[in-house]
């Protein structure tokens, strides 16, 4: 127990360093966004998603339209994560607009995911005290398939096999990847992210809403000089 309570701490930082300090996240307003608005500094995210599908007969309609609450953790404070569309498997078209089940954050192999992702500002490793039970399982549970792609040693790296394409809608961002290659990102840079391993981090004043939508894709393995196989 001790040992996983370890690994956990170390590796709270899914799609960056997981934790802000609750001074931090308790400073935010309390005004609400503006349904359909762009973030703004120190409120609140609205994101309003609109679904087109097809009738039977063929006529284009809207088959929802409604705001998408984000999903929160205690364990992740500041974060916010917005899961608007997927599918674990390749789209048919006719399609009606109905949502799929799509229940783990990341797609699998021919699946994809349309999301967005807030990065709170000034974004560090949880120390002191380890997360419950009860924070770990909520993590699981609305956040299925997360805990286990973080590496303990290195905080908010991790490696999917999936093609992200990624958006920076607010704020700003620091993409880092392996020997420690950074770039930072400003509203309107984009990222193809080609299943490479990476971390993101925000040391600005100010939160970041990034929008991606991945692919989920075949990974296969390198041959190395000694003849075995690695990523």
């Amino acid at each position: 127990m001790r040992n996983t309570r370890r690994f956990l701490l170390k590796s709270v930082g899914v799609i960056g360093s997981l934790a802000i300090s609750r001074g931090l996240s308790a400073a935010r307003t309390s005004e609400p966004a503006q349904e359909g608005n762009l973030p703004t500094p120190s409120g609140s995210t609205t994101v309003r998603c609109v679904v087109t599908g097809q009738t039977k007969s063929g006529k284009s309609v809207i088959a929802s339209q409604a705001p998408i609450p984000p999903v929160t953790v205690a364990l992740m404070p500041g974060y916010e994560f917005y899961q608007l569309w997927g599918n674990d498997s390749q789209p048919v078209l006719p399609c009606d607009g109905t949502p799929t089940q799509q229940p783990p954050w990341f797609p699998p192999k021919h699946g994809f995911r349309f999301a967005m992702f807030t990065v709170p500002p000034a974004a560090t490793v949880r120390t002191g005290t380890a997360p419950t039970s009860a924070e770990v399982a909520e993590v699981r549970q609305k956040l299925p398939g997360m805990l286990e792609l973080l590496e303990p040693d290195h905080p908010g790296m991790h490696t999917t096999d999936s093609v992200d394409f990624d958006v920076v809608v607010f704020g700003e961002v620091v993409l880092e990847l392996d020997d420690g290659v950074e770039a930072l990102l400003k509203p309107g840079d984009c990222v193809v992210q080609n299943g490479t391993r990476h971390a993101w981090h925000n040391r600005s004043a100010e939160k970041c809403v990034i929008a991606s939508c991945l692919i989920g894709a075949e990974r296969k393995r390198f041959s190395s000089p000694t003849g075995g196989e690695t990523k």
